[in-house]
């Protein structure tokens, strides 16, 4: 049965005055922080608030000061990851505390396939976010063409070399990558190889340039796995393929932390013992590093950082009308030394 009783009337502006006994000026000027209320007007507005039941027009402040409250998290990766990458989970957090303690509303974005970035791209344009946050961006990614054609505040997580020119934050992905193979071959390994994955994008292409810049003139171009995606499955594949290659392999480095824990799986089913018979090193130092049997050797990137100061730099350009983006920002990292090396 359908029903058919009138729905209760939303309060208005007009009826917190009326309760108040006060102009609906006043009001207004209560709502937007200003100043000049005395304790006493101000007390009985909010006290006025809470009995008529009011609740501000979100959409009409919206209209009103050309402002959303909200900015955009985009990111670049299939649903599977986006669930299962603890990275991506901790940028998502810091990015979201940031913008809490700034009265920002985070606005998550997943695109996983062409059509899910023409939709964005309409979302971008329609006004909805003040300002966007991309992470795991592509080559050729239209995302970041919609956003600076837009002129929208915006930060890429990573810094893609054929990318607009938008302000970026990062780590030097090549020269962590460089310093952990470097100690993994100063375990007295000979024989190491590589699981590389995302290489449509800047991390993965700077990982493999920084196993390639350790290992020098000793690189075998065979003991590269190349994979798609920073996932599990990724690691188990790739493990398997360098050993049907390299029976002798004593060392891998493998591109993220979950592509490690694959690596392990599959060490552990041939029979390898690891450290003993093959050392294993991963990126990023998330909850896989922990989760892994040994405990993972690895390089730590402050993931929560970087979604935080993102953010940070968003709602700089945002206040200043632009002119407050840097060019890029990278952050520090660091070796955390475990016992799967």
């Amino acid at each position: 049965m359908t029903d058919t009783r009138p729905r209760p009337k939303r309060a208005t502006i007009f009826d917190v005055a009326a309760e108040a006994k006060v102009s609906r000026g006043t009001v207004s000027r209560v709502l937007n922080g200003e100043p000049y209320v005395s304790d006493s007007s101000r007390a009985a507005i909010e006290a006025a608030i809470r009995k008529v039941g009011y609740v501000r027009n979100t959409a009409a402040r919206n209209l009103a000061t050309q402002s959303s409250g909200a900015i955009a998290l985009i990111v670049h990766e299939p649903h599977s990851v986006f669930v299962d990458d603890p990275n991506i989970g901790n940028i998502l957090l810091g990015t979201n505390a940031a913008l809490s303690d700034a009265d920002y509303q985070l606005v998550s974005l997943v695109i996983d396939t062409e059509r899910d970035s023409e939709r964005v791209t309409g979302y971008l344009g329609g006004g909805f976010v003040d300002g966007a946050i991309i992470v795991s961006a592509r080559e050729g990614d239209p995302i970041s063409k919609a956003i600076a054609d837009l002129h929208l505040p915006a930060v890429m997580v990573g810094r893609p070399d054929n990318q607009p020119q938008l302000p970026w934050i990062g780590i030097d992905n090549r020269g962590a990558a460089r310093q952990i193979v470097e100690r993994l071959v100063g375990t007295g390994r000979r024989r190491v190889g590589m699981i590389a994955a995302g290489l449509d994008r800047d991390s993965g292409r700077d990982r493999l340039a920084g196993f390639r810049d350790a290992l020098g003139d000793d690189l075998d171009p065979a003991l590269v796995s190349e994979q798609e995606l920073y996932s599990f499955r990724a690691g188990l594949v790739g493990m398997t393929e360098l050993l049907e290659r390299a029976p002798d392999l004593d060392g891998v480095f493998c591109a993220s932390d979950a592509v490690a824990a694959g690596a392990l799986d599959a060490l552990r089913s041939a029979g390898r013992r690891v450290p003993e018979d093959v050392g294993v090193v991963g990126f990023d130092d998330s909850a896989w590093a922990l989760r892994c049997q040994p405990l993972l050797s690895t390089v730590r990137q402050p993931a929560g950082v970087l979604g935080a100061r993102a953010a940070e730099l968003v709602l700089e350009q945002i206040r200043s009308g632009g002119r407050g983006a840097q060019s890029g920002v990278l952050l520090d990292t660091r070796i955390v030394w475990r016992d799967s090396a």
